[in-house]
């Protein structure tokens, strides 16, 4: 029988950029796991830092290269959308790499308020307040704009929603227009709930944003399913660019797209996305068509989010028993809960890259890994690419610990960090592994696991 090394080196391409076997025991961009779970025990959250600066710059590169491909005379903006992780040392690392922001709700804007506070930002910085909002939100995005923020930008996404602004900000300022892009043809509905819709945008600008404060200087649009190359994508990226070149004629300020995010990650060991060739696609497209109704490039603004944190993270388990729970369905149960941990696993058959951290060199078998909490749905048990799920053998050597990797977008979010958990499972602690200058790993506690006392404070006792 051959060994767990072997199963991944022959389903895969294996070792990988992020992935190697150290003797028996697996390495994440050259990080020691075994040792971090000595140290730190299990379960466990990795951040690893300097991933997130490398796909930003990754980023950067592609739309640089095809600038200069198809001698492209608008800029490119990263903005990161910072629902995908609220942390500051992501924000921190984010603007260390010359990167702005997109944001969602009310209390977004006061995390940039608190990076101002702090001098991690200036009010040069660009951020685009999208979302339907609420009042609150409104009054901060007033407030930062009244307070010299001048490239703050609010993205209307609805009919009613420029005249909070005029009636309120004494100067002029800059807002976008989200478009209601159609969804793909297997949607439960056909248009997005969010946006403006295509048939309503001429008559916003003539009626409402023409003649007052307000300067039109952003379309946006965004895509559920993300950048793909599929007739769906590129027939609404056409589409848009189409009602871009419209505007464009009409309105002397508006010079800017917004193409939202939706690069996609790694979820498997055989992922492959030519990202170069995507984004060089999608540089010519938009070229081509404002060639065609002789209107000048638009300047391009993309807002990463999983793309740009995703990758860092990692989640680590230790196998607490196996259970035979009939002739041929094998549990290990593992010392956290994917719904509490990995809420995407749950909610969304969401998969992710799992590999055994230890117990290389020893056989395999098909197995179920089970979480703690009561609910029959706390289970993993497939992989993207395959419909099973191989682990180690269980010997007694030492315990067994399971990875999952590139969880760093969303997990803690809407799985309510901090807070409540199904069945009042701890948030596990959480460890940031960064480099110094010289190139060296340094580790740090970002948090403890989370202690009864905290959970009993916020249910009241």
């Amino acid at each position: 029988m051959k060994s767990y090394f072997d199963l991944i080196d022959q389903t895969f391409e294996f070792p990988t950029e992020e992935f190697k076997v150290n003797g028996r025991y697996l390495e994440f961009h050259n990080i020691p796991l075994k040792e971090v779970i000595k140290e730190h025990g299990t379960p466990l959250k990795i951040t690893y830092v300097p991933k997130i600066a490398e796909n930003i710059q990754r980023a950067k590169q592609w739309f640089s290269d095809a600038f200069k491909k198809h001698k492209y005379k608008g800029d490119y903006t990263y903005c990161y959308c910072t629902k995908s992780s609220h942390f500051e040392f992501v924000l921190d690392e984010v603007l260390d790499n010359d990167c702005h922001i997109e944001t969602s709700s009310a209390f977004d804007l006061q995390i940039v308020k608190r990076l101002y506070e702090k001098g991690k930002l200036t009010k040069d910085e660009l951020i685009v307040c999208n979302g339907f909002k609420r009042p609150l939100y409104i009054q901060y995005i007033q407030e930062l704009i009244n307070d010299g923020f001048e490239n703050c930008i609010p993205v209307l996404d609805n009919l009613n929603e420029l005249d909070q602004y005029t009636n309120s900000i004494d100067k002029e300022f800059k807002i976008g227009i989200r478009l209601a892009a159609d969804e793909e043809p297997n949607f439960e509905f056909y248009t997005s709930r969010l946006g403006i819709r295509y048939g309503d945008v001429v008559d916003l600008y003539k009626n409402q944003i023409e003649g007052s404060n307000a300067k039109l200087k952003m379309l946006h649009y965004f895509i559920n399913t993300g950048i793909r190359d599929t007739a769906y994508y590129w027939s609404e990226l056409s589409r848009f660019m189409y009602k871009y070149c419209e505007l464009a004629k009409i309105c002397p300020d508006l010079d800017t797209v917004d193409i939202g995010g939706g690069l996609p990650i790694k979820t498997s060991l055989a992922f492959e996305f030519d990202y170069a060739y995507m984004i060089d696609q999608i540089v010519e497209n938009i070229k081509w068509i404002c060639d065609k109704n002789n209107v000048p490039v638009p300047n391009i603004i993309t807002e990463f989010g999983s793309f740009t944190v995703g990758e860092s993270g990692a989640i680590i388990y230790s196998v607490l028993d196996q259970k035979l729970q009939n002739d041929k369905e094998l549990w290990y149960m593992v010392d956290g809960s994917f719904i509490t941990s990995l809420p995407d696993a749950w909610g969304m058959n969401l998969k992710f890259i799992l590999l055994a951290i230890n117990k290389w060199d020893h056989n395999f078998h098909k197995i179920n890994l089970g979480g703690l909490t009561c609910d029959s749905m706390d289970y993993y048990n497939s992989e993207s690419h395959t419909a099973e799920l191989f682990m180690p053998l269980i010997e007694e050597d030492e315990n067994l610990y399971v990875g999952f990797f590139h969880t760093g977008a969303y997990q803690d979010s809407l799985g309510g960090y901090g807070g409540i958990q199904h069945c009042l499972i701890p948030a596990p602690k959480h460890v940031l592994i960064d480099k110094d200058n010289d190139g060296n790993l340094t580790t740090s506690v970002f948090a403890e696991e989370q202690e009864h006392d905290q959970m009993l404070k916020i249910l009241g006792y």
